[in-house]
């Protein structure tokens, strides 16, 4: 018995190394490469050596709203001061049951018009549409039957006038720049269908007319280990799968999108909880299947500014909501695996995504129960295992700070004594503690998700410091 446990006991032990093994390299070459984007981005900034021109790309903005009147003013503020010409505001109610109608009404005058809405996507009916002209670029209010976020950028799209749209949440506000940075692949490259923006907390930040003008690390501890989290996520696989088209994935916070390949794709799929990754999953398929050239990009410097949950309950909400989109547009596209059709997208992107973010948390709570397991047998070299955690604590640790740093330096923000401090002792307790939590919420998440995989999930606001 005791042969057997511990024959189990080293083919685990191969596994773990493999698996760690790829994962710290993979993470090391991701980090290096996104600093390294980041400060090229930057030199070119200093030296004025950018794409620089008087033409625009018209965009329609959509924002699908579902009971947020504490964040919506702001959001739709935040548009309005963007440094772009021809756009236009379009907010989808999804049959919100607070005001979150009435303050946009009030707060930009708008008013109740007959407007017919063409459907090339199907979405649930509008119940009135309300607008302004009153402001910068026209703003369209929708209210519809509630059908979840999906529906709501369904009928966003149906309602957009213009050949490009951008989604952004409710309960998140642009930097002044973002909407000019964001289509630059597009001037660049006409092949580009979809680009991805990159997203941090605002929790703690100060933002002026689009910009930010004072900068603290969140005051909630849960919040600031998000910081360096998608300061990470961020920086690492993104920038490095933008090499080589690999991105399977836009942030549904920040997604600029060419809608007529979107239409003909067949729009985002309602009955999906992670419609951002379905749709980008289901581009990278319509134009391989079509022949169709075209590029998924993402672009670091356009940044979407967003409120991250400050209570740990409203945090495993939102991951288990996150875990359950992703296996859904995993499963729905497993054809891509191991097809040369798809080239890195296939070998690299999907496989990634597989292993590393669909199965580790599986993989990770596998390792502490084997872990237990070799203890009780006495089968464990506890020093041994002691340091083998303190590297992998410490190395992660250092590659969260690279990330954080790189991202700070680069936009030119301040970095308060103590914020530094506060990082690095949080970078440590986000290693260490909080993802084995998530990781456990993320196993458990598609326990009985079918019951609720329409619903858009609660998530407590807070009023947006903007200005």
């Amino acid at each position: 018995m005791r042969e057997g446990i511990q024959l189990f006991l080293w083919w685990v032990e191969c596994f773990f190394i493999l698996y760690m093994v790829g994962y710290a390299s993979f993470l090391f070459l991701s980090v290096t490469v996104g600093s390294s984007d980041l400060y090229a981005a930057r030199r070119r900034n200093l030296l004025k050596n950018e794409l620089g021109n008087d033409y625009y790309v018209p965009v329609s903005v959509i924002v699908p709203a579902h009971n947020e009147e504490v964040t919506i003013e702001a959001t739709v503020r935040s548009l309005l001061a963007l440094d772009y010409r021809l756009y236009e505001i379009i907010v989808v109610d999804d049959g919100s049951t607070d005001g979150t109608s009435r303050v946009l009404q009030e707060a930009f005058g708008m008013w109740r018009i007959d407007r017919p809405i063409q459907r090339r996507i199907d979405c649930r009916p509008e119940e009135a549409v309300y607008e302004t002209r009153a402001w910068k670029v026209p703003i369209t209010l929708v209210r519809k039957q509630n059908g979840g976020k999906a529906d709501a950028l369904n009928m966003g799209i149906n309602v957009a006038g213009y050949p490009y749209f951008l989604c952004i949440d409710a309960d998140s506000v642009l930097q002044h720049d973002s909407l000019e940075k964001i289509v630059r692949p597009v001037l660049e490259d006409p092949t580009v269908v979809a680009v991805g923006g990159a997203v941090r907390p605002c929790n703690g930040a100060e933002i002026e007319n689009g910009r930010v003008v004072r900068y603290r690390m969140p005051r909630s501890l849960l919040a600031s280990m998000q910081v360096l989290e998608y300061d990470r996520s961020f920086l690492a696989s993104r920038l490095l799968f933008d090499r080589f088209n690999g991105n399977i994935i836009i942030s549904g916070a920040l997604g600029l999108f060419r809608k007529d390949v979107v239409v003909s794709a067949g729009g985002y799929d309602s009955a999906t909880m992670g419609e951002d990754m379905e749709l980008a999953v289901k581009l990278h398929v319509f134009c391989r299947e079509s022949g169709r050239p075209y590029r998924i990009r993402y672009v670091t410097d356009a940044i979407c500014w967003t409120q991250v949950p400050e209570r740990l309950r409203d945090l495993c909400r939102q991951r288990r909501r996150w875990h359950i989109g992703l296996f859904q547009s995993m499963t729905k596209y497993r054809n891509i695996l191991a097809n040369p059709k798809y080239g890195a997208v296939s070998f690299v992107s999907y496989f990634y995504f597989l292993l590393y973010e669909l199965f580790s948390p599986y993989i990770e709570i596998f390792g502490l129960v084997t872990t237990l397991l070799a203890f009780l047998v006495e089968l464990i070299n506890v020093p041994f295992m002691v340091l083998f955690f303190g590297i992998y604590v410490v190395y992660s640790a250092v590659l969260s700070m690279t990330a954080f740093l790189a991202r700070v330096h680069t936009v030119d923000m301040k970095l308060y004594p103590t914020d530094l401090l506060k990082a690095l002792g949080l970078c440590v307790v986000e290693v260490s503690c909080l993802r084995f939590v998530l990781a456990w919420v993320r196993m458990t998440a598609l326990i009985g998700y079918r019951k609720k995989k329409h619903s858009w999930g609660t998530i407590t606001r807070q009023k947006i410091e903007y200005k």
